[in-house]
């Protein structure tokens, strides 16, 4: 069953501070002084890293039991590179994420075997996780000029 999610990103008055929602849920992002925000939030790089490990997680503690593993604990380490070169027009290369490393962390009496095989089911099944690896179309729906 296909489902819609929505979400809205406005611009507060300074910096670069911006004030996102998704149902009735507030988020905000920035950016770092020294591009011009005011490092009161993470940026949306960050927050997208963030989304991943949080995806992650989820998907390991809702099918944990029912792919036999005994998760007492776990949590994500993520780190991405971005060469903002790309995104200033000065190198020719990609203007997001060039890759993104994570290090799933499990606290469980599961064979390491069994483990493994859990880790490579949560990548598969983490809806952000396959957003970002298999890239989603985007599109403009229309521009509204107030």
């Amino acid at each position: 069953m296909k489902t819609v999610t929505k979400a809205t990103a406005k611009k507060m008055p300074h910096g670069m501070v911006v004030e996102t929602k998704a149902r009735k849920f507030t988020i905000m992002m920035d950016e770092p002084k020294a591009a011009g925000g005011t490092d009161e939030s993470a940026t949306p790089t960050e927050h997208l890293l963030c989304a991943l490990g949080a995806c992650q997680t989820i998907v390991a503690f809702t099918f944990a039991e029912s792919q036999g593993i005994k998760l007492d604990d776990f949590y994500v380490e993520i780190e991405g590179d971005i060469d903002y070169d790309g995104l200033r027009d000065i190198a020719p290369i990609r203007k997001g994420f060039l890759e993104i490393r994570y290090k799933m962390h499990f606290k469980t009496n599961s064979p390491r075997e069994e483990v493994e095989k859990f880790a490579v089911f949560v990548e598969q099944h983490c809806p952000v996780g396959d957003s970002l690896a298999n890239g989603v179309p985007m599109k403009c729906t229309g521009i509204v000029i107030e």
